[in-house]
């Protein structure tokens, strides 16, 4: 009799247990839960922590409550100049309507494909308005802030909120980047032999001036040395015509000494003589009358 009692207690019990198990479930801090039933959505629930549902004919689908990035494929964009690069975009969004998001996107999946194809299409939209250069000012903030703007106001028909949107890498295509490099390659190949061209030129007129210089300081030093000479011979002569008038004897005998110097040098061999003229001073000291 007990046995029965006991089994069927057990059943109910673990009846009860799944019937439990069934009905709650779980909603962490990161996430938001839609309630479905019978695939129909009929609550959201926002707060985390335990909650409950009817077993068996509701489930839970979850939906991550944190900024969450959109990065859709890189593409070519043509800018007014007709000029091509590859933009590189991406968004931030959060889902701030779980019911409205799974109207409109049904899953994550495809709204990142739907939303970022719109991302992209903005930004061939915008970006093809201006030239390459306004890229590196302040038009292209300008440009990036409408964009951000006709994102932001697209979003709220998603049930989402975009928090972000940025152009992350701007490159040039292959062949432009090559076709570029080359026209600035020969620009500063160009840039740098006019400059030499130009250097070379300077170099010789500093030359000419220099030479033109060192010609009038050479000519006017040496003049001025002859000068200098002509005026200091002058003044020996004078000092050595009043030397000799003092004492004509002591002067010839002054002149003959610088004589023997100059010609009796070393090695010097002379076969004169012994009373010739240039001998007048050797023997008694005086002079030959």
């Amino acid at each position: 009799m007990k046995k029965p009692v006991l089994a069927v207690l057990g059943l109910i019990i673990a009846a009860v247990g799944i019937t439990a198990y069934g009905s709650l479930f779980t909603v962490h801090q990161t996430q938001q839960a839609l309630i479905l039933q019978f695939g129909n959505p009929i609550r959201m629930v926002r707060e985390p922590g335990l909650s409950y549902k009817m077993p068996f004919i509701q489930n839970v689908e979850y939906y991550d409550r944190r900024i969450l990035d959109l990065d859709p494929p890189v593409q070519e964009v043509i800018l007014a100049d007709q000029k091509r690069i590859n933009v590189d975009a991406f968004a931030r969004y959060k889902i701030v309507d779980p019911l409205e998001f799974r109207k409109r996107a049904v899953t994550n999946q495809n709204f990142r494909q739907v939303f970022g194809n719109r991302l992209n299409a903005a930004i061939r939209a915008e970006i093809g308005k201006i030239l390459l250069g306004d890229m590196l000012t302040e038009k292209r903030a300008q440009v990036m802030g409408v964009i951000s703007r006709q994102m932001k106001s697209q979003a709220a028909e998603f049930g989402t909120k975009v928090i972000d949107v940025r152009i992350g890498r701007t490159d040039l295509p292959e062949a432009t980047a090559q076709a570029v490099y080359n026209r600035m390659r020969s620009d500063r190949v160009a840039s740098a032999a006019k400059l030499r061209a130009e250097g070379e030129e300077q170099k010789l007129k500093i030359q000419a001036i220099a030479d033109k210089d060192r010609t009038i300081i050479i000519a006017d030093a040496q003049r001025q040395s002859e000068i200098l000479r002509g005026e200091g011979e002058g003044e020996r002569n004078r000092i050595l015509g009043e030397a000799f008038g003092q004492d004509p004897e002591f002067f010839d005998f002054y002149r003959s000494m610088e004589a023997y110097g100059d010609a009796l040098g070393d090695g010097t061999t002379m076969v004169l003589s012994p009373d010739s003229e240039f001998f007048r001073f050797f023997g008694t000291g005086q002079k030959k009358k």
